[in-house]
């Protein structure tokens, strides 16, 4: 998960909480303000709750089921994640670039080859949310202008632990592997809402502070 450094001023636009740019803008500073905006990480959260409330419908179907809806979800993730990339600073911007790569070449993966076993499909996506879970985690603890930071650390702790829980306990039968799955997905994507909701109070917050602050003399 990848969160923007501070909640962005109404000075430089607060078009980050709608999306919308002026013409002719620079794409990077475009995808800045789409990546900063909490409606994004909205997005991103849903891309994983809806296929885990799917797979939790749907425990029964094939393995080669399972491994196109989770190479869809992966890549879909990282391209959430690498426009997020833009809303950090531009020296902060390489761990979470590198996150995005990840969850492309995983997905591809997945998608290249949905007929490959369970054990392939778990490391794939062990690995993915353990290493997720252990950038996040850093983050919410090197990054002390980021808000709601207990709420980000517990996001990054879940995603270590439910890529520990899939590396050290393979599941035996697809549909024991879809369940677990479905079930770490819910619950990603429900502390990734609680994360989104945060940034929304906080860019809220900036702007009333904003408001509230006596103009500059002429």
């Amino acid at each position: 998960m990848t969160v923007p450094r501070e909640p962005a001023s109404p000075a430089s636009g607060p078009s980050a909480s709608t999306g919308s740019t002026a013409p002719g803008a620079d794409p990077a500073e475009t995808l800045a303000r789409l990546g900063g905006s909490w409606t994004w990480l909205l997005g991103s959260a849903l891309a994983t709750l809806v296929p885990g409330i799917i797979l939790l419908a749907w425990p029964n179907g094939t393995l080669h089921v399972l491994a196109v809806l989770v190479g869809l979800y992966l890549l879909v993730i990282g391209g959430f994640r690498f426009v997020a990339v833009f809303a950090q600073e531009r020296g902060e911007r390489l761990p979470g670039l590198l996150l995005a790569v990840l969850y492309v070449l995983a997905g591809v993966l997945c998608l290249r080859n949905p007929l490959q076993t369970i054990a392939a499909l778990s490391l794939i996506v062990g690995i993915v949310w353990l290493v997720t879970g252990m950038l996040t985690a850093y983050a919410a603890l090197a990054t002390k202008a980021l808000p709601h930071r207990g709420v980000l650390f517990g996001a990054g702790a879940l995603g270590i632990v439910a890529g520990v829980v899939v590396l050290a306990l393979p599941a035996e039968s697809a549909v024991a592997l879809t369940r677990l799955l479905g079930l770490w997905l819910v619950l990603l994507g429900v502390v990734e809402l609680a994360v989104a909701f945060a940034w929304r109070a906080a860019l809220r917050r900036a702007v009333a502070d904003h408001s509230a602050d006596p103009p500059a003399a002429a």
